[in-house]
């Protein structure tokens, strides 16, 4: 299935997003992590094309989309949640499933909530949490900020997929066609020539600006949607007192969250395998029925 490149300004900044299979009207929004761009979720929406319209966007700050002129401001949830309200209205998605990695998990939970933007509560039907949750490991915090911070460069494309292959090494299984189509689709150039990873060094100043915005239990109590919190067994950032608590409030104390473990995988499983994306399409496709159901 083929995707295309996309545009749009959203909370006054432009947003680069691709497309699959447009033809559909069920929605779903796949969002990227923290250091990453929308690209890495190419496997999984060309999983769903063929029964859904799958929107990827780059997080401002990330991959083509435009880099913020006030990070101070606009690096932190509640700004990505408004760029993703923005997006719903201006391509008139009324509802639609999210899938989010990491920091995508986290804007698919303040967006659920609606806490931050009101216009967002009960358009979100079902949500993905891959490994990421209502609350993250404070060390592994300072890892990713140790590396995405202050991202080295390198001469060539070789070395940077080297340098991919050893961080992203917790993502698990990667073909070597995945690691380089990762690494071709992560990469800009500096005015030196070097190659460096496609996105503002300046993010990362969410964690200093807001330090607190990874704690979301708030957002989390509020949601009334099925949640599947995908937790690589390895993860050092969504930890199991964390995964036991998702399942005793909020959503969990209805019934409507599921954790399941991905073995051989830290932070973050790739959604790059068949059984990680059956185990998505599954839980959305039991997710749409049961909705369907209850309206």
């Amino acid at each position: 299935m083929q995707h295309t490149s996309e545009y749009l300004t959203c909370a006054g900044r432009e947003i680069h997003y691709t497309e699959w299979g447009h033809q559909h009207s069920a929605t779903v929004i796949a969002w990227h992590g923290l250091a990453r761009t929308g690209r890495d979720m190419d496997e999984l929406a060309a999983h769903l094309s063929d029964r859904y319209r799958v929107i990827c966007p780059d997080t401002i700050g990330r991959g083509l989309s435009q880099w913020s002129p006030d990070p101070k401001g606009e690096y932190q949830l509640a700004f990505y949640a408004r760029i993703a309200a923005d997006l719903f209205e201006q391509l008139h998605i009324d509802k639609a499933h999210w899938v989010g990695t990491s920091m995508g998990g986290a804007i698919g939970t303040v967006c659920a909530s609606g806490l931050f933007e009101p216009a967002m509560k009960g358009r979100i039907r079902s949500l993905v949490l891959n490994d990421t949750a209502p609350q993250i490991a404070d060390p592994a915090v300072e890892r990713i900020k140790s590396y995405a911070g202050n991202p080295p460069a390198f001469d060539t494309m070789l070395a940077l997929e080297a340098f991919f292959r050893q961080v992203y090494k917790p993502y698990g299984w990667l073909s070597d066609v995945q690691w380089r189509s990762m690494t071709e689709t992560s990469a800009r150039r500096l005015p030196d020539g070097r190659l460096t990873p496609h996105y503002d060094p300046a993010m990362v100043q969410q964690f200093t600006h807001h330090p607190g915005d990874y704690l979301i239990w708030e957002h989390y109590d509020a949601l009334e949607i099925p949640v599947l919190c995908l937790r690589g067994a390895e993860s050092d950032l969504v930890l199991r007192d964390t995964t036991t608590e998702m399942l005793m409030r909020g959503p969990g104390a209805a019934g409507l969250t599921q954790v399941v473990e991905i073995e051989g995988c830290g932070h973050a499983p790739a959604l790059n395998v068949p059984d990680q994306l059956e185990r998505v399409a599954a839980f959305i496709e039991a997710a749409s029925r049961t909705r369907i159901a209850t309206e």
